[in-house]
């Protein structure tokens, strides 16, 4: 009798696994998909001003520090909607659901101030920096397009996110899919003054992106108001109620994460301060590595979303055991699939190097040779940065964000950063050295993110 228990109880714990893992799965793989359309759709922008000249395309790299670095701390803040309202509609609270969409959207236009504020002053700002006066001008003709599309783009994000946590992302898929070839025409066009179009260059591709951007918002917009099933949630009920005790609570929650997402793009950025200190060659090398690095993230960074979504609707249902099995999942996902797609990077990372540099670039073989080193690293590298973002989905699904901020800061300032400017700069090591930093602060931010879930988790089982 009791060898017959233990083999239900394994049978059931195994089909619960398989459960968990297909739900997992299913849901992360729409939002995987659409992180690679957008990567899809700033490709065909740099493809397009990179034909324009080399100026341009430098300018828009500087504009894209300033853009994107403002825009991740707003993402940051609206993160916090994905386990409010999947909490809610866990537990099946639809007017939680509906509150937290529209107070994110309120959320979403108030955000969008300041860092249109900050794009509109990017060419100072860069001065102030150091850079080229001509480099910094370019920068802000492409930022003075890109401002009109800044409210559009969090509003959609907005929408992104609770459709994800209501288990539904697949519309915002078939918009981003939809997107990808409207922004590569009006990119085109806008850039290069077709169909009776003036020629905008930069300032075209930066518009080209904010009508792409209102495109899709008010394409999400449609969605939640007509299809099924969120035209029966009633989600727009109310809408210009504005919800002060929700806002707080989606500040308090949001805060942490968005300065833990800029305690993470700073990393990065500091990293390549450290290679451009090395050499041009080293720089050169390290974006390389970097881009292939963020391409895996992206893959990762939809699975934490949708963690992020299982664990919320576990504690919506007040389910411990359903927490810990969603999160240990999903890094079990997260972290076989990286590793199978990092596998790959290293065997062919020669390959990849070669792609990225033309052959009558000066000092090939020196670049290519050590964007080879650099991305078996980056490998090894993909992998930690997989756990660690699907470990803190786990914990933005519980709604706990301050200790990660703090462990963001020690992971990340004290031990990668430091470690790579020692190895780096004192001790020689070059790139090389940067990126065994970069590396072992990461690793470390994955281990104590994961060590904390498991924790709140067990005492979420010990409780029931």
């Amino acid at each position: 009798m009791a060898a017959t228990s233990r083999n239900l109880a394994t049978r059931k714990g195994g089909s619960q696994l398989a459960g968990e893992l297909s739900e997992t799965a299913k849901l992360a793989l729409p939002m995987v998909l659409t992180q690679v359309g957008q990567i899809a759709m700033m490709t065909t922008d740099v493809a397009f001003i990179g034909h324009i000249g080399a100026e341009a395309l430098a300018g828009t790299a500087l504009a894209s520090r300033i853009y994107l670095g403002s825009f991740t701390a707003g993402l940051g803040l609206l993160a916090s909607i994905a386990p409010l309202t999947a909490q809610a509609f866990g537990a099946g609270n639809l007017a939680v659901v509906r509150r937290s969409l529209c107070t994110g959207l309120w959320l979403a236009m108030l955000v969008s101030l300041p860092i249109i504020a900050f794009a509109l002053h990017g060419e100072q700002m860069l001065l102030v920096l150091g850079q080229a006066p001509v480099t910094a001008r370019l920068a802000q003709r492409y930022l003075f397009g890109l401002v009109w599309g800044v409210a559009p783009a969090l509003c959609f994000q907005v929408i992104r996110i609770s459709m994800g946590a209501v288990n539904r992302p697949e519309p915002v898929l078939w918009i981003t899919a939809a997107a990808i070839p409207v922004n590569a025409v009006l990119v085109y066009v806008l850039i290069n003054g077709k169909l009776g179009v003036p020629r905008l260059e930069l300032f075209g591709a930066g518009l080209a992106t904010s009508l792409v951007n209102c495109g899709m918002f008010f394409s999400s917009l449609w969605f939640v108001r007509v299809r099924r099933p969120f035209r029966d949630y009633h989600l727009f009920t109310n809408t210009l109620s504005f919800d002060w005790p929700l806002m707080r609570q989606l500040i308090i929650v949001g805060g942490p994460i968005s300065i833990a997402s800029l305690i993470g793009f700073g990393a990065t950025s500091a990293a390549a301060l450290l290679a451009g200190l090395v050499s041009t060659t080293a720089l050169a090398a390290h974006q390389i590595a970097l881009q292939v690095a963020v391409i895996l993230f992206l893959i990762s960074f939809g699975i934490s979303m949708a963690t992020a979504v299982r664990v919320g609707h576990a504690i919506g249902r007040d389910d411990g055991f359903a927490v810990k099995r969603a999160g240990l999942t999903a890094l079990l996902l997260g972290v076989a699939t990286i590793a199978v797609l990092a596998l790959a990077v290293t065997v062919v990372r020669f390959e990849i190097a070669k792609l990225f540099i033309a052959d009558s670039a000066g000092n090939t073989e020196a670049t290519i040779g050590l964007a080879a080193k650099l991305l078996l690293i980056a490998a090894v590298f993909s992998i930690s940065d997989a756990a660690q973002s699907i470990a803190a989905g786990g914990l933005r699904g519980l709604k706990d964000t301050r200790v990660p901020l703090l462990l963001a800061g020690v992971s990340h300032g004290l031990i990668g950063f430091c470690l790579g400017y020692v190895l780096g700069l004192k001790l020689s090591l070059g790139v090389i050295g940067v990126w065994i930093g970069l590396s072992t602060g990461t690793a470390v931010y994955a281990v104590l993110l994961i060590v904390r879930f498991l924790k709140l988790a067990n005492m979420l089982v010990r409780k029931r």
